[in-house]
């Protein structure tokens, strides 16, 4: 009887799909070389019945017989309407192409028209690719309350970043180890201790989405292991649009703060022109050291527009342009900070009482014009500006050892920073043939980091008020560094078809390209020490009126003096500033040979490079100066394979060699003091080596959704470490600090939709999660310092003989869900995101003489995003960020017990934005 019932509920079932019809086709955009329209929304009109074109623009629906009309449409472009009489088993085919036409600027309603904005669009682009890499698009970054690269690319699996910085960690590995591109060419630092620029100086205004490659291809410099962070600027498509936006933002910390204090005498909107005062040292040419407290409530605007316009036949220009301004205040509160801690848990500067205070500001200006001459050439052309500053004021109340032992110590620093970044970019695609294909682009990039004017002061408090320091005549200084950093870059690449079927279709591609790049960094800093006569040292002076001690009289009257890194021995040598100046030459040719064979998709790279990088310097520990030159000949294999178990599962494996450079400064032999540390460079640094693996799996159930799984591992050969060097002054080097290190891990990505209503998902709920495991471990070789860096005479005395790496957490987690909803015929919207992101214990320096390792600890963050159309042209939106307001704590893990270095909140942030396009 069951049998029986089986094959009659089989047999119905199959005689009702039988008597259905289907309507199917491919959807063009006419207006971009009829180029497959993915993400176009195909609907039975009057019904609920619809779906959505795929990545190449095709769709299909299963109707009952009877007449239709079939509703096409997308964001900017003209609606179609197709009439359709749809017949019991028979296909009834649509084939058209979209145009913009006579689309009005009051039509549009949403900015994310160029599909790799979307979501669903790189999902798809991610499953066909035979790379393996993770993209996150503006949809998502919108949806996620995201304002800068560096946040962006965190929410990503396996990468997090640095607290306080907008320096990334992938796959436990950091600065050194990754890579950051704008457009495919290289960015240069504004940074002198970073080989990367830092990602929070990018607003999301200008992207369209950020590719990270964590698997390397030839196409790629050399230099990688951890991950390349791709920056795929905007440019216009379809209608024309204006957009503006304004907002306002709070942090709790800075708002409650009733001494947020910064120094006077700098413009508001971060574009200060300030630089090392001329004379000699017995002049006084210094600004001001009074102090201000501004309203500690920042505010944004951004102005964002695109046009098209047909050019004869065939040729058509596009044009996008962006501009935004935005501040920032933030404040660590609930601070403790420790230095020179040694392996006996004794503590050289212990500040029970620490605070920060920031403002900072970003002004950023991109311009895109984009010339398609014809269906087969397209000339792009990308401007970018950004501005940004960061003016600080860090105070330390404890004590200090020979300064205040009695815990009466007190210090205070303010701090301008101010980057200057310009790019420009010119990229060509061009389509001789149908197999023949050139890829290009050219790029000449500068920018200007200064940090003019950093102020110290040291003070001991008595009964009778505060009292400076004369101990060292560091103590109290004034700090001026500056550093330009010009790149010019430039790739081709020529694919040519191979494998042609029958059906006209290719099986496979030989790729053959170039790289050249040419980087060239200048550094200079020179410090005056404001060292306080003996005689005067118990003169009572109030810190927030600095300016009636240090002041002209009183360097006439001998109160204090001037001198500088070099003595004041010898005026004209005492001013000249202490400098390195760098340069990397670096020129590669690469291939590749992709081809199917079948459900197997293999790309077999070799790329080949030759690199030159130059240092020299003159300082205050080498007078004399010295220069030293690194050259290397990379061979760098790669294989990529990509195996498809069904229309919606893959297998995929890579495998690469590549290398990592020391960076400029580390082999510079210069030294940078910070409050609590001093480093210095090491010429004798030399680049490791690196060997890398990845399996994935991926199941990809709709279009919207994701299961993948990924194991992963590296071995590296000469590991480049920050470490503690032997000596009395608890200095920090760089060092090859072993033969080797491991790193293996596995990632899991799930993106789910929990419920939706209407075939068009008008009401949605989705999640999604992802999380990495990672284990690392290097060898530490004290005698391997010792015996490889002798031009410094660098030692070290490793307290463990193998550690984790450095910035490796062993968990990282993100998970988000949301709510979207839309009403009035999609002209109005909501959507809220609750996102929560999580990284457990990784060390921050190795521990050295009986020192543990400074570990920073865990924590999480939590932030809420609602953003809502009330109409198809103002929405209103709403961001609370860093909800749990989790302490930020370092320690140092000796055997006594761990001791906290460095501890604080940051606060919670609440924005209140809104948005109007024309």
């Amino acid at each position: 009887m069951r049998n029986f019932l089986s094959v009659f509920f089989l047999l119905v079932g199959t005689v009702a799909f039988a008597q259905k019809g289907t309507i199917a086709g491919k959807i063009t955009d006419k207006d971009v070389n009829n180029e497959p329209m993915s993400f176009a929304n195909v609907v039975l009109k009057g019904t609920t019945i619809g779906t959505a074109t795929d990545i190449d623009g095709n769709f299909e629906l299963a109707v009952e017989p009877g007449n239709y009309t079939v509703e096409i449409s997308f964001v900017g472009y003209e609606t179609i309407l197709v009439p359709v009489t749809v017949v019991a088993n028979q296909t009834v085919t649509i084939n058209r192409a979209m145009s913009t036409g006579s689309v009005k600027l009051e039509d549009v309603v949403l900015v994310q028209q160029v599909n790799k904005q979307k979501e669903n669009a790189l999902l798809l682009e991610q499953k066909n690719a035979v790379e393996i890499k993770q993209s996150i698009g503006a949809q998502e970054l919108a949806r996620k309350g995201v304002s800068d690269v560096a946040t962006a690319v965190t929410k990503t699996t396996g990468i997090t970043k640095q607290e306080g910085s907008g320096t990334i960690f992938v796959r436990g590995l950091g600065d050194r180890y990754n890579a950051t591109t704008l457009n495919g060419l290289p960015l240069p630092s504004s940074d002198p201790e970073r080989k990367n620029i830092s990602l929070e100086i990018f607003g999301t205004d200008i992207v369209e989405f950020i590719s990270i490659d964590k698997v390397y291809n030839s196409r790629i410099y050399g230099d990688f292991a951890g991950g390349n962070v791709d920056i795929v600027s905007k440019e216009h498509k379809g209608a024309g649009f204006l957009k503006f936006d304004i907002g306002g933002d709070v942090n709790s910390n800075a708002i409650n703060n009733e001494d947020f204090r910064v120094q006077n005498g700098y413009n508001k909107s971060g574009f200060t022109n300030k630089s090392r005062p001329g004379g000699t040292l017995n002049n006084y040419n210094f600004s001001s050291l009074s102090n201000e407290q501004p309203t500690a409530i920042a505010n944004s605007f951004a102005l964002t527009g695109g046009k098209s316009f047909n050019l004869g036949n065939t040729g058509k220009l596009s044009l996008f342009g962006t501009i935004s301004y935005d501040n920032d205040f933030a404040a660590k509160a609930d601070g403790v900070a420790r230095g020179g801690v040694n392996g006996a848990g004794v503590v050289f500067r212990n500040f029970p009482k620490f605070s920060e205070v920031t403002y900072s500001t970003n002004t950023t200006a991109m311009g895109n014009i984009g010339y398609k001459i014809n269906a087969k050439n397209k000339i792009n052309f990308n401007s970018l500006f950004i501005n940004a500053s960061s003016l600080s004021t860090q105070e330390y109340s404890g004590l200090i050892i020979d300064i205040a032992d009695n815990g009466n110590g007190f210090l205070r620093r303010y701090k301008y920073d101010q980057n200057k970044l310009f790019v420009n970019q010119l990229l060509g695609e061009h389509k001789f043939t149908e197999r023949i294909k050139l890829n290009w682009g050219g790029s000449f990039s500068t920018i200007n980091g200064n940090q003019p004017d950093r102020v110290q002061n040291i003070f001991r408090q008595e009964a009778n008020g505060f009292l400076l320091s004369n101990v060292s005549s560091a103590d109290n200084h004034r700090y001026f560094q500056e550093l330009t950093e010009n790149e010019i870059a430039f790739n081709a690449a020529i694919d040519y078809k191979i494998g042609k079927t029958e059906e006209g279709e290719y099986k496979g591609k030989i790729t053959v390209g170039a790289n050249a790049r040419q980087k060239k960094r200048e550094f200079e800093a020179v410090q005056y020490n404001l060292d306080i006569n003996n005689n005067f040292v118990e003169t009572v002076v109030n810190p927030n009126n600095l300016d009636s001690f240090f002041n002209q009289a009183n360097l006439n009257a001998g109160v204090f003096s001037l001198s500088t890194f070099r003595g004041n021995a010898q005026v004209p040598t005492a001013l000249d500033p202490q400098f390195y100046n760098g340069d990397l030459n670096i020129l590669a040719g690469f291939a590749n040979a992709e081809y199917q064979f079948g459900k197997l998709t293999g790309v077999f790279g070799l790329r080949l490079e030759t690199i030159e990088q130059l240092v020299e310097w003159n300082t205050s520990v080498d007078p004399a100066g010295g220069d030293n030159t690194l050259d290397k000949v990379a061979f760098l294999p790669s294989i990529t394979l990509k195996y498809e178990l069904n229309e919606k599962q893959n297998l995929r494996f890579g495998f690469s060699k590549t290398y990592t450079l020391p960076q400029f400064k580390e082999r510079a032999f210069f030294v940078y003091e910070d409050a609590i540390e001093a480093k210095f460079g090491n010429p004798d640094l030399y680049e490791s080596d690196e060997y890398n693996f990845d399996l994935k799996w991926e199941l990809f159930p709709k279009a919207d959704e994701l299961i993948s799984i990924t194991g992963f591992g590296k071995l590296i050969q000469n590991p480049i470490n920050e470490i503690s060097v032997l000596s009395s002054t608890n200095d920090v080097s760089y060092a090859n600090t072993g033969d080797q290190a491991y790193v293996a891990g596995a990632e899991l990505e799930l993106r789910k939709n929990i419920f939706s209503i209407g075939e068009t998902n008008a009401r949605k709920l989705s999640a999604g999660f992802n999380a990495s495991y990672l284990y690392s471990q290097q060898d530490l070789d004290e005698d391997k310092v010792r015996r490889e860096n002798r031009t410094v005479n660098l030692q070290a005395d490793f307290t463990d003989d193998s550690s984790k790496l450095t910035g490796a957490s062993d968990l990282l987690m993100n998970a988000d869900i949301t709510f979207s909803t839309d009403w009035n015929d999609k002209q109005g919207s909501f959507m809220t995101t609750l996102a929560y992101t999580y990284f457990s214990d990784r060390i921050y320096s190795l521990g050295t003489v009986q020192r543990g390792n400074q570990v920073d600890k865990s924590f999480g963050v939590l932030d809420w995003v609602t953003r809502t159309k009330l109409t198809k042209n103002f929405g209103i939106n709403f961001i609370a960020r860093n909800l749990l307001d989790p302490k930020i704590e370092r320690v140092q893990e000796n055997n006594s017990g761990d001791i906290t270095v460095l501890s604080y909140r940051k606060g919670m942030n609440f924005s209140l934005g809104m948005s109007y396009q024309f």
